[in-house]
């Protein structure tokens, strides 16, 4: 058996620059970090004890006798991707809700890729996973997502990425003063919308004119170098903030889906109360709110949004682990001996005779007697002495 963790992630400048119909001509960069929120995925090879070959546990649950009929397409393409043939079972739990905006689908595939890998026997590296991950999604599955949810799941930690015309990826980790990460991190607070959204569908609003969005683009792209240089330099950190602040404002341009009106409403009262600036997580249209606000402040923020689910957090830098092994007993003769010949459907017990009816008493010799009082109870001896 094997579990993986994969971290979920933040993103604070440069999103929109990581697709490749973008950055495949312009280039784009990105500044992101990984937090303790995790997603964790359990494999096994199911030994063929059952009348299914595939179990997946995610927000369904599937017992598929075939890997064509599972629904999640993950799981279904990986099997085949990765030419697993045995019985295999699947079992997903996530630190926070699926599809909003931190990077839990590529979180969910880098796991996943890193489970499956573990099981046939694999340690691949985090670059590996990280390009196989971004080939599985945007070229097996063909989905509408760019490429730095799947680069900081597998790597971890708090980076500037950079993604060439070339294709090329580059990963670089930020290294601050110390107590600065701290400080930024203390500046930070996250919450819970509860608008679900997938971040392919909210991404086709805008991608298809990418390059009507060049201006806007443009800036999210240098936002991320001056947002280093704040934090690298020394500034007010506060200035971090405001920049979050613009990049939000530049961001809504970029296309109607990114936000909503309910959204909006949730971001003007966060600043009216105390925060300087803010963001939502991934692609937009919903998911988790990240606001900065100072410390002394962040008091009146949390009242303000009273409905929205507070999540503390910290900066992590681990990326996706391997954190349990356990070889199990192998089955494989026996499930290639079972595959090789017709095997009985599994089924219910029908209903028996005597199911419902008295059991009956042995019979007695009526001429014995029934003893219907308690036998009597021996009192104990008492010794007298003679005097």
């Amino acid at each position: 058996m094997i579990i993986s963790r994969t971290p979920f992630r933040i993103s604070f400048f440069g999103g929109g620059t990581d697709y490749p119909s973008w950055y495949r001509e312009h280039g784009g960069a990105v500044l992101a970090t990984t937090i303790d929120k995790y997603c964790y995925l359990t494999c096994r090879y199911l030994p063929p004890f059952f009348d299914y070959k595939y179990r997946v546990v995610w927000s369904q649950l599937e017992n598929r006798r075939d890997a064509a009929e599972i629904e999640h397409p993950v799981v279904r393409c990986l099997l085949g991707h990765l030419g697993i043939e045995r019985g295999v079972e699947v079992h997903h739990v996530g630190d926070l809700p699926a599809r909003s905006g931190m990077g839990s689908s590529s979180a969910f595939t880098v796991g996943l890729l890193h489970g499956l890998h573990a099981l046939q026997g694999r340690m691949v590296s985090k670059d590996h996973l990280m390009r196989e991950a971004i080939h599985v999604e945007q070229n097996l599955l063909c989905e509408a997502v760019g490429s730095q949810d799947q680069v900081s799941a597998a790597v971890g930690g708090f980076n500037k990425l950079t993604f060439a015309p070339s294709g090329q990826i580059g990963v670089t980790p930020i290294l601050l003063p110390p107590g600065r990460t701290e400080q930024l991190d203390g500046h930070l607070m996250l919450f819970y919308t509860g608008i679900l959204r997938t971040a392919a569908q909210v991404a086709e609003s805008y991608l298809g004119d990418l390059h009507a969005k060049r201006r806007q683009l443009r800036i999210l792209r240098d936002l991320v170098d001056e947002s280093i240089e704040l934090l690298v330099g020394g500034g007010d950190v506060r200035d971090f903030g405001e920049l979050l602040d613009e990049a939000w404002h530049v961001k809504r341009s970029l296309g109607a889906g990114v936000s909503t009106p309910e959204v909006d409403s949730y971001y003007r009262r966060a600043k009216a109360a105390g925060a300087l600036g803010g963001k939502l997580t991934g692609a937009g249209g919903g998911g988790f709110l990240l606001l900065f606000v100072p410390p002394e402040r962040q008091a009146d923020v949390a009242a303000e949004l009273a409905e929205l689910v507070h999540v503390p957090f910290r900066f992590e830098s681990s990326g996706s682990q391997i954190i349990f092994f356990d070889p199990e007993e192998d089955f494989s003769a026996v499930e290639a001996a079972r595959d090789g010949r017709p095997v009985g459907a599994f089924r219910e017990l029908a209903d028996l005779p005597w199911r419902g009816c008295p059991i009956p008493y042995p019979e007695r010799d009526s001429a014995e007697p029934v003893h219907t009082e308690s036998p009597a109870v021996e009192q104990p001896k008492t010794e007298t002495s003679n005097r």
